[in-house]
């Protein structure tokens, strides 16, 4: 996701206070910057050449709860069978993930009856629609358009490619876990849906946690992954009021386990270094009233992480951190 387009305005510069999470840090982060540190002594996949700096120390997230089975092997269960077609696209340097149900009976484990909302961030097709997706839709503070066609990579591997890739491997995990998923979209619609659309999915869901998968177009050089916050937002059909904290605490149990599953540091253009920022301007989060964030796991436009995000290993790795957060988010 681009910070150049509709309903991604540019985030405004803020210096976040982190003394409300120094518990927080001392719990959490020592633990994921270990596992972070080990992983760039031994070598990064997709090119990484341990130039990501020890700014994921800064990386704020909450006391841990009682790790998941998950936690316990992140990373290590393996890509699934790849497709060279799930996408509707050629074979190419990238395999993706089998698309399965939307949602299906949840298999015994720690999330039995917790429903959880992915949302694949754009759609392939939205280049093909644009019409549509520039018909502007109330976000409940403002008006804007319906999607975006999301970044790409310099070689061409598309956001859109991208997140319905992790979403999918995400999805398989957290089954596993015994969640119920839902997704916003599965490849299975010819565009969009709009953000409000998706903000209502989640809503009607009764979600338990709703994640927005996305990855950046920012310039060459800004590296990093990072979690995007709802802020206190109040006006018109909006009214994040109700799920400020809990999304926050969403929020940083994902940044930290995406540290220490990928190996990635916290962005280095955006968030300080806590690999967190909070923004009001994004409809999907302005009109949701279940805890949600977005996650760009990477900046596209980069190559040392488009290098990773066309990574079959990098993208499983991806949906486990995410994973792992979202199960620490939600066991009792």
């Amino acid at each position: 996701m681009s910070y150049v387009g509709p309903d991604f305005d540019p985030p405004q510069p803020r210096r976040f206070r982190r003394a409300p999470l120094t518990v927080a840090l001392a719990a959490l982060v020592p633990g994921a910057l270990l596992g972070w540190l080990v992983y760039e002594a031994v070598g990064a996949p997709g090119g990484g050449d341990g130039s990501d700096k020890a700014a994921g120390g800064t990386t704020s997230a909450s006391a841990s709860k009682k790790s998941s089975a998950s936690s316990s092997s992140a990373g290590g269960s393996g890509s699934p069978a790849a497709s060279a077609t799930d996408d509707g696209e050629k074979p190419g340097t990238s395999s993706s993930t089998p698309a399965s149900p939307t949602s299906g009976p949840a298999a015994s484990g720690p999330l039995r009856g917790k429903v959880v909302v992915i949302d694949p961030g754009h759609n392939s097709g939205n280049f093909q629609h644009t019409a549509d997706i520039n018909r502007k839709v109330n976000i409940g503070t403002n008006w804007k358009e319906c999607d975006t066609t999301g970044t790409s990579t310099n070689a061409g591997y598309t956001e859109a490619r991208f997140t319905l890739d992790v979403a999918r491997r995400l999805r398989t995990i957290l089954q596993k876990e015994g969640a119920t998923v839902k997704f916003t979209q599965d490849g299975d619609r010819s565009w969009g849906p709009c953000v409000d659309e998706r903000a209502r999915i989640g809503n009607r869901a009764h979600a338990d946690a709703v994640v927005s998968i996305h990855a950046d177009g920012s310039a060459a050089g800004n590296r990093g992954f990072h979690v995007i916050l709802p802020g206190a937002v109040h006006g018109g059909a909006a009214d994040t009021r109700p799920i400020v904290a809990s999304s926050r605490d969403l929020g940083e149990r994902i940044a930290g386990n995406f540290v220490r599953v990928t190996g990635s540091a916290p962005s280095n253009y955006v968030g300080d270094g806590t690999g967190l920022v909070t923004r009001e301007d994004l409809g999907g989060l302005n009109l949701s009233t279940v805890p949600k964030v977005f996650i760009e796991c990477a900046n596209m436009r980069d190559g040392k992480d488009a290098a990773r995000v066309t990574s079959d290993a990098w993208r499983q790795k991806a949906a486990q951190g995410i994973s792992d957060g979202i199960v620490n988010f939600l066991q009792p």
